[in-house]
Order: structure tokens, then C-alpha cells, then sequence
């Protein structure tokens, strides 16, 4: 797979408090990137099995300028302004598609 970027991130919650307030934010910021984000092909918010104040977000874009489009978002800009807030930890890993199925430029089993 030759375009495409991503990242994973495991947010950290400070308590259930906070993390009730993040997921309302989540939700929010989701609906309007799902509207506004075409370069966004893939955004998916997890929790983490045994661990209530974890979340585990998995974004893929078609290439690293829909990443820059999407960081400079009004309604991202709001997300990254109000999480600390509810944050006691963010671990960020970029990532480089190499195979996958279902995504633009995956390989054979992409369809």
C-alpha cells in the first residue's frame, strides 16, 4: 500500500468523571468529521476491555495532507483544546499502511 497514513492513540482518562465528559466530546467532534472529512477514511474510537479509562482511537487518512487537513479543522482544534482536561495520559503512534483489505491501494484481497 503506497498511500495512506495513521495513527493510533491510547488516550488515558483521569477518572470515570472525565472519561464520560471525553466520550461526549469524542462523540461530538465524530459527527462532524464524518460530515466535513472526505480524506478520512477511517476513525474509529475504542474502549479498552478491563480498562474503563482507556480509549484507543485508529485513523486512517488517505494520505498525510488529508492529516494536515483534518489537524486544522475547527472542530479538531476545539478536541484538542478540551481533552487535556480529562487526560491523565496520550501515547500517539504514526503509522504506514503496508497491506490491507478493504482500503484504497491494499493489494489483491482490497476490494
Amino acid at each position: 500500500m503506497t498511500d495512506g497514513f495513521g495513527l493510533v492513540v491510547r488516550f488515558t482518562c483521569k477518572d470515570q468523571t472525565s472519561a464520560e465528559a471525553f466520550d461526549r466530546l469524542v462523540a461530538e467532534t465524530a459527527e462532524k468529521i464524518r460530515a466535513h472529512e472526505p480524506g478520512m477514511l477511517v476513525y474509529a474510537v475504542h474502549q479498552v476491555e478491563g480498562r474503563p479509562l482507556q480509549r484507543i482511537f485508529y485513523e486512517l487518512y488517505a494520505d498525510r495532507t488529508a492529516f494536515e487537513s483534518h489537524e486544522a479543522q475547527p472542530h479538531v482544534q476545539r478536541f484538542l483544546a478540551e481533552r487535556e482536561q480529562y487526560l491523565s495520559a496520550i501515547e500517539v503512534d504514526f503509522l504506514t499502511p503496508q497491506v490491507a483489505k478493504g482500503l484504497p491501494g491494499g493489494g489483491s484481497d482490497n476490494q
